[in-house]
């Protein structure tokens, strides 16, 4: 099933990545960490990789809007949607993705984000808090600048407000920023994990980002001693 859904928001939330606020239909049904094709309804110029992108939901399914985040590169698609006019129709397909948070929650939930691909634990967090679960949640969240981070304000305010939920925002050129930074810096790891966290071994983990950071943190944790099976990942590329 599609669903035609009208663009009701934009707003910059870190240098060029941009927040879309779409109409949620009330026979949607998804869970946190699912994604959908994000289409256009027309694109006048030539993009090779067509008219759609698949797009992780960053909303949870308890908010009223849907949410997506995305990198603005100098793409036809992304040049297309970020000069829609409000109002204008975008099509959805039926969510789908086996990216969410499993049950157990005798056991931590450890996510591991680098740059756009905070988006599925951003619907993870929101829903929980939504829920009451206060299951145990940490956030590593690993961007170049503070500038590069979408929704570090907001996650921050969430750990303020949530024991149960840690988080752990890491800038890697911290040099690069206007800002001052004097939290971590470090590239996420077993060694910056295991500071916050503890024993390796207990949590399950949760992987989204670049590709190469998935490769590179999912073969450090199994070295570590993780089981490969507790390792969930999700590789971003191009958003």
């Amino acid at each position: 099933m599609d669903w035609r859904l009208r663009l009701l928001a934009r707003e910059e939330i870190a240098e060029q990545t941009t927040a879309f606020y779409l109409e949620k239909p009330p026979n949607l049904r998804y869970a946190p960490g699912q994604f959908v094709d994000l289409g256009l309804v027309d694109l006048p110029e030539w993009d090779e990789e067509g008219k759609s992108r698949s797009l992780t939901i960053a909303s949870a399914p308890c908010e009223g809007r849907l949410l997506f985040a995305m990198r603005m590169r100098n793409t036809p698609y992304k040049r297309r949607l970020g000069a829609l006019p409000l109002g204008s129709e975008l099509i959805i397909d039926e969510p789908e993705g086996a990216f969410t948070l499993q049950n157990d929650a005798r056991r931590p939930a450890v996510f591991l984000a680098g740059g756009i691909g905070v988006t599925p634990f951003r619907s993870m967090i929101r829903q929980s808090v939504h829920e009451r679960l206060q299951r145990r949640l940490f956030l590593f969240y690993s961007n170049r600048r503070p500038e590069d981070a979408a929704f570090l304000e907001e996650l921050r305010a969430l750990a303020r407000e949530h024991e149960w939920f840690r988080f752990i925002p890491t800038m890697t050129q911290p040099w690069q920023s206007r800002r001052g930074w004097t939290e971590e810096t470090e590239y996420i790891g077993p060694e910056l994990i295991g500071r916050h966290v503890g024993a390796l071994a207990e949590p399950v983990y949760y992987l989204a980002g670049p590709p190469a950071m998935i490769q590179s943190v999912n073969q450090a944790l199994v070295e570590a001693g993780v089981n490969r099976s507790d390792i969930n990942a999700d590789p971003f590329d191009g958003y």
